[in-house]
């Protein structure tokens, strides 16, 4: 049995559609394919119509691409813990022909990609880059997922894109790219400390990643690392950044966020260059835990008011020309 249709999603009124196409993917029988690729390769180009592609659980190995010309798809899991596409390669690995530089698991490219209740993971781990997921497309929805992986878990590089009571973990810049991204409600996980993002926002773009109401959290044990002799300290907390600037004009904002210890007083990082710190664009309001230290923070970064934190929702962050809302239920 798939998981139930939520409202807020993009999955409740995309499934009330009659006229959609539903492409099932089954690793064993039962399914119209037996991987996510294949299914994808099915969907029409350029189609007016969604295609909804209902994954069962199972274990389904990357590369997965949804290339431009493939808009309107939508990966329905049946459970984010049981149903995952994982990717074991990175960027040094060899790349399969047509991928992209960073190697990623999932790409996807087209525009007004949904997923919801499902797994994106790279289990190469420490390895150096190695992407769960890549999304270039513009309008993403992202519900009940979780993301899973070391350095650059996600890229979230172009487009507007909205995550919704995601988990996602990492530990090197595990959230980067150009996007503008709005992660609402989501469980953010720290592995062994290191920088939550790496924000690469272009100069004329008015906002970039935007937490409203995350947890986050963090080991309490230090990875030894592969082949370590040495034992590691137990209770020796590993500290995390909540960001660096990828580049200089990269904006960050958490907004009203529980933070767990493993927060540095000082929060952001300025990627060792001084100079980042008077174009950086990163900012805070409201945040509560042992990690939430706002009289500690860097001075260069910004302390919003109630008035601008207000004013910063998903709505307003993710907009654009053509009006765009990620909320097609009741509004929570």
């Amino acid at each position: 049995m798939l998981a139930a249709v939520l409202l807020g999603t993009c999955l409740g009124p995309v499934l009330a559609g009659a006229a959609d196409r539903v492409i099932r993917v089954a690793a064993g029988d039962g399914g119209d394919f037996k991987t996510v690729q294949e299914a994808v390769a099915a969907v029409p180009d350029n189609s007016t119509e969604r295609s909804i592609i209902q994954i069962r659980a199972g274990r389904y190995e990357g590369p997965v691409v949804i290339s431009s010309k493939k808009n309107k798809v939508t990966f329905q899991g049946e459970d984010a813990r049981t149903t995952v596409i994982d990717w074991p390669n990175n960027v040094k690995s060899p790349k399969p022909p047509g991928a992209d530089g960073f190697n990623p698991g999932v790409h996807i490219r087209g525009s007004d990609f949904c997923a919801e209740h499902l797994t994106f993971s790279n289990s190469s781990g420490d390895q150096g880059q190695g992407l769960a997921l890549r999304v270039d497309g513009d309008r993403a929805v992202f519900a009940h997922c979780r993301l899973l992986g070391w350095q650059d878990t996600l890229m979230a590089n172009q487009g507007r894109q909205y995550f919704t009571n995601c988990y996602i973990e990492g530990r090197v810049d595990f959230i980067f790219g150009d996007g503008a991204a709005v992660f609402e409600d989501c469980h953010i996980h720290s592995k062994n400390g290191g920088y939550i993002t790496a924000a690469s926002t272009p100069a004329g773009q008015k906002f970039g990643y935007v937490f409203l109401r995350c947890n986050l959290t963090g080991d309490t044990v230090p990875w030894a690392g592969p082949g370590a002799t040495t034992p590691v300290k137990e209770g020796k907390f590993p500290n995390a950044y909540l960001g660096r600037p990828w580049r200089p004009q990269a904006s960050v904002a958490f907004i009203a966020c529980k933070m767990g210890g493993h927060i540095r007083p000082e929060g952001w990082h300025n990627w060792g260059n001084p100079t980042n710190e008077a174009t950086a664009r990163f900012a805070e309001y409201g945040s509560t835990g042992p990690g939430g230290q706002p009289d500690r923070r860097a001075p260069w970064a910004r302390r919003l008011n109630k008035v601008e934190a207000a004013a910063i929702t998903a709505e307003a962050v993710l907009a654009g020309a053509d009006g765009w809302s990620p909320y097609v239920g009741p509004k929570r």
